[in-house]
């Protein structure tokens, strides 16, 4: 299964937990896992407390770790100047597995699922979704 998102691009960040959340349940799983992917060389998924301080502590990181002025033979080769958003990516990853119990994310009190968008334009980005069912031992 796959959920759409519209995204602006230039380190956006949006929570996604509410979304797989819906497709858990609609799923109906109750004990297992979903594996997310984005597809997508400019984009990732990872895990925050999703609150204006920590996101902006995450993208003044990622800026000091790979600068969107920087120097990038990507943007030598193809012209996009979007280098920085192919490493940060790369370094933050593009999927996630997270556990499913009692038909529940099992996700810390503060901890939710977030898309990054790191191109330098808006896109329209899909997350893959692959739910696995434990075995029951009834």
């Amino acid at each position: 299964m796959e959920i759409q998102f519209s995204t602006k691009g230039f380190t956006e960040i949006i929570d996604i937990t509410p979304k797989v959340q819906q497709a858990i349940q609609g799923a109906g799983v109750k004990q297992g896992v979903v594996h997310l992917f984005v597809a997508g060389s400019t984009a990732a998924l990872t895990t925050i407390e999703y609150e204006p301080g920590a996101l902006a502590d995450l993208q003044r990181a990622l800026e000091q770790i790979a600068p969107a002025d920087g120097d990038y033979a990507h943007n030598a080769a193809w012209g996009d100047g979007n280098g920085y958003a192919h490493l940060r990516a790369a370094l933050l990853k593009p999927d996630l597995s997270v556990p499913i119990q009692e038909g529940r994310l099992a996700l810390g009190t503060w901890q939710q699922i977030v898309l990054i968008d790191f191109d330098n334009r808006p896109r329209q980005r899909k997350v893959l979704l692959t739910l696995t069912e434990a075995a029951s031992h009834s």
